[in-house]
């Protein structure tokens, strides 16, 4: 499970680096053109997952359909935080079809609470950029305190 989770971090990364070098790639312009906006429907744009041990990497999955009668494109997914990396249906989304958004999170330097934030953006008419989010508790947390003994005075 570990190395399917550092695979995919790996091609998320690269896939960003790529991503880049293309300033007038199909997405952008399918983005700009008012024409082929479409809407959308999240299924669930908060995630609660749960109570989870400080250290452990999960995954979130976020999934949204297409409601509309052109194709929708995720044309950007962002995490708010390092600590969360974000991989995406890349191909155009059919009217009626369904997409995935999939967060992974890393709890080693978090404890108590966590509310993360990760922003969509998608060829659509209401809006262009979607938060989604997750939360959860995080314990059995290591504390980087150091215990100071008083020194006695003579």
């Amino acid at each position: 499970m570990k190395k399917v989770f550092v695979f995919i971090c790996l091609v998320i990364i690269l896939t960003a680096c790529n991503n880049g070098n293309q300033p007038n790639s199909a997405v952008q312009k399918a983005l700009a053109d008012t024409t082929n906006y479409t809407t959308l429907e999240w299924k669930d744009s908060i995630v609660n997952f749960g109570t989870i041990k400080q250290g452990e990497k999960i995954e979130i999955k976020f999934y949204c359909k297409n409601t509309g009668n052109k194709p929708l494109i995720l044309v950007n997914v962002k995490p708010t935080c390092g600590c969360t990396v974000a991989s995406y249906t890349k191909e155009p989304i059919a009217p009626g079809a369904e997409g995935t958004v999939i967060a992974g999170f890393n709890s080693e330097h978090f404890c108590g609470t966590v509310h993360k934030t990760i922003i969509a953006t998608a060829n659509t008419k209401q809006r262009a950029d979607y938060n989604l989010q997750f939360t959860g508790n995080i314990t059995d947390c290591q504390s980087n305190d150091k215990v100071v003994q008083p020194r006695s005075v003579n």
